[in-house]
């Protein structure tokens, strides 16, 4: 198969997954797979980089060098972040798809390649083409197929099989003598949770959380989301108000950046009971169940944090 595809999705999706499955289940599978990520290199070195060039085409082109085209020829090449692509390289990639042919940059003679393109973005195409910023004519030659990845929030039963695979894969990186599971309420927690890194995210919660968990005996208590959420982090630098201008919220201590919804709330009692079963609950894996050190944290005496775990039942579900 030689038509190129594109797969559309959200960062963290696995783009690139797609595409090693797409060649390693063609008729190509035995030739390269070729990767080039057009958003790691500056616009100047794209065109060098994906055609290639002659000795002295440019400065510091000391030698002649074949371009990924020519690498991945008989193969498949991927071309991630493609919307980053310059419009002079859009420009030669569509003459590389309509006729087969690159020209190395300093040369004159094209060279025929027989490559299947398969290209990935988390941009909308269609709205640059409308734009002005990618060209509408290769997008029309790039889309003979468009596959749309789905984001890890609307997957399903998805987030527990892969938190289960990326928490035993670094359970035996670690050496752990058998693999302890979730805690119940960090299950939980990873169900509701809505991945915007997606897939990669995952991997790197779930991995962090087995890395920072020293009992392999214990399921882990404890998941953070956010690295770099510490009480020492530091402070943003907000700039001075105009003289004159207030905001009422500023003087609400703790306040959040938008208003809660509290439309669905049809019993207060049982809203409240909830919202201090889970302060309870995190703070609790947090410290790795001790009472004394979670009690402190809360700024609870030991005997009113005994009375907060009995009340919300969670000894029996540890």
């Amino acid at each position: 198969m030689q038509r190129p595809i594109l797969i559309i999705g959200e960062r963290g999706t696995g783009k690139e997954l797609i595409a090693e499955r797409l060649h390693r289940l063609s008729p190509r599978w035995g030739e390269p797979l070729v990767i080039m990520n057009c958003a790691a290199l500056p616009e100047t070195l794209i065109e060098a980089e994906l055609f290639g060039h002659e000795a002295g085409a440019f400065t510091g082109a000391t030698r002649a060098r074949a371009g990924r085209f020519e690498e991945a020829d008989k193969g498949t090449l991927f071309l991630d972040e493609l919307g980053t692509l310059s419009m002079a390289a859009q420009e030669r990639l569509l003459r590389a798809v309509e006729y087969g042919e690159v020209t190395r940059i300093g040369s004159s003679r094209p060279i025929h390649v027989d490559v299947r393109i398969v290209g990935a973005t988390n941009e909308d195409l269609p709205q640059l083409a409308r734009k002005g910023t990618f060209r509408a004519d290769l997008l029309d030659r790039l889309s003979f197929e468009v596959i749309t990845l789905p984001p890890l929030r609307v997957r399903e039963g998805d987030v527990g099989v892969l938190a289960e695979y990326f928490g035993r894969r670094m359970a035996a990186e670690l050496e752990w003598e058998s693999w302890p599971g979730f805690a119940a309420h960090v299950q939980a927690e990873l169900e509701d949770h809505p991945w915007p890194g997606n897939v990669r995210e995952l991997r790197n919660v779930v991995e962090r959380a087995v890395y920072r968990w020293d009992s392999w005996e214990e399921p882990i208590g404890h998941v953070q989301f956010d690295p770099f959420d510490s009480p020492w982090k530091p402070l943003e630098r907000k700039e001075p108000k105009r003289q004159g201008s207030t905001d009422f919220r500023d003087a609400l201590p703790g306040k959040a950046s938008a208003a809660p919804d509290f439309s669905s709330i049809d019993d207060l009692r049982a809203a409240v009971d909830e919202h201090e079963r889970r302060i309870v609950e995190h703070a609790l894996g947090k410290h790795r169940w001790n009472q004394r050190q979670t009690a402190k944290a809360l700024g609870l005496s030991y005997d009113q944090l005994r009375h907060c775990i009995k009340k919300h039942s969670l000894l029996e579900e540890s």
